[in-house]
């Protein structure tokens, strides 16, 4: 099934995000008119999402490697 707007929309921002939290939060919240655990909940589903990797392969595979060394971290 392919992306829906708001999904590439999302992805599309996180490219381009601040790296600051803090910065990030704000611009979730101003661009995007959701929560911060919104976006961050609907990211981590898209990382798992075939069509998201067919469209955005280099910054899903970025995001799986992040969260898996925070995963590893935890343990």
């Amino acid at each position: 099934m392919p992306l829906s707007e708001a999904d590439r929309t999302l992805l599309e921002f996180e490219s381009r995000a601040p790296r600051n939290v803090g910065a990030k939060e704000e611009a979730i919240r101003a661009e995007l008119g959701i929560t911060p655990v919104r976006y961050f909940h609907r990211l981590n589903a898209l990382i798992d999402d075939p069509a998201a990797v067919a469209e955005f392969p280099v910054l899903v595979h970025r995001l799986e490697r992040i969260r898996h060394q925070r995963a590893n971290l935890r343990y």
